[in-house]
């Protein structure tokens, strides 16, 4: 695989983070990210990504002490950055009650209601920055000053998430380098911050020619893209690169199940809804039971951390026994598009469909 920058590609983020090619992976929370993977992706000249938001600061050092093992390219680790009131939340018994029959269902101890215990998001910063990845991002909002200062301070490139254009408006001005346009085609928890997510649903080709226009750092589009034809029209549209989730958890390397995996090429992919049941917070996912079942409970259950740690024994059980009606099948809306293999041949796969449309011009 050519390691020259792609001639259909301004440079601009291979100059920032290290790359051959402006090809993001994108970062999987839940236990979907992989160390594999990351380094696959990283050594193939993309930037390889993991989702670090559940992991304790110990955790997360011992995660990079890993990848810069497993990998001598740029790689990201990604935080979520909370929002406010988050820590004060407590679950009720109410909320308990209403997943008693799946925990019942599996054989499993109901969780108890009160404060969900997690990790704590300064604590995880401090950790990352002592630790050095070679690129920081962050999801769901800006993160703080201070830890922007520092991670400029160290050499160390910072990704936002934008879901609007004021998002990215407000990210450029606090100082990232880059952001990512993640339009509402993207599977996975969306990361609006500014609106409710109900008023931040921006399909990713009407969202990544606006940021485009309204901030001069490198513009990432994310959301619906899995092949070099979605590649080529983000580029086209003003984009710098791309960040692909869904067709990398498809691949060899990806911490994704088997049946999960199996599910993206099913023509059930072809539907995905926003739900709220699995995080308390609304994420791209294929319709299972589950959320057939609690659809009516969707403004009910409490709001991210809470309803996430009352599912997570669920979820992992569910997901140890291959019961993908219980589990949450993140997915964008690309789904059907993807194909297994490895991340080395898919990032080839991407390349090659690109070039054939944007021509080499060399």
């Amino acid at each position: 695989m050519s390691t020259r920058t792609p001639a259909w590609s301004s440079g601009r983020m291979e100059r920032l983070l290290g790359l051959d090619h402006p090809i993001v992976q994108g970062p999987f929370g839940g236990g979907l990210s992989s160390v594999a993977l990351t380094a696959a992706v990283s050594e193939t000249g993309g930037l390889g990504s993991y989702g670090g938001h559940i992991l304790t600061p110990d955790e997360l050092t011992g995660l990079v002490t890993a990848l810069k093992a497993a990998t001598t390219r740029a790689f990201a680790v990604n935080l979520w950055v909370p929002h406010p009131g988050e820590a004060e939340l407590r679950a009720t018994p109410a909320d308990v009650d209403r997943l008693r029959p799946y925990f019942e269902e599996l054989g499993l101890p109901a969780p108890e209601a009160g404060h969900p215990a997690g990790p704590d998001f300064d604590d995880q910063a401090d950790a990352l920055l002592a630790a050095g990845p070679p690129v920081l991002s962050f999801v769901m909002g800006v993160p703080p000053a201070r830890v922007l200062a520092e991670a400029r301070r160290k050499g160390i490139p910072t990704i936002g998430t934008a879901t609007t254009v004021d998002e990215a408006i407000a990210l450029e001005q606090a100082g990232l380098d880059a952001i990512v346009a993640s339009g509402s085609d993207a599977g996975g928890h969306r990361g609006a911050f500014l609106r409710p997510v109900g008023e931040s649903l921006v399909g990713t080709f009407s969202l990544v020619p606006q940021i485009a226009d309204a901030v001069s750092v490198p513009v990432i589009a994310a959301g619906g893209i899995a092949d070099g034809r979605g590649v080529a029209a983000a580029i086209t549209l003003g984009a710098h690169g791309v960040q692909i989730g869904t067709g990398f958890l498809a691949t060899r390397e990806s911490g994704a199940s088997t049946l999960h995996k199996a599910a993206l090429h099913t023509p059930e992919a072809r539907v995905t809804v926003l739900t709220r049941l699995f995080s308390g917070r609304l994420a791209r996912a294929i319709p299972n039971r589950f959320v057939r079942e609690m659809t009516a409970f969707e403004a009910e259950v409490p709001p991210y951390p809470v309803q996430n740690t009352l599912m997570l024994g669920l979820r992992r059980e569910a997901g140890r026994r291959g019961l993908t009606d219980l589990v949450n099948l993140w997915a964008g809306q690309a789904a059907p598009l993807t194909k297994a293999g490895t991340a080395r041949d898919y990032i080839g796969r991407l390349l090659a469909e690109t070039e054939r449309i944007m021509g080499d011009g060399r």
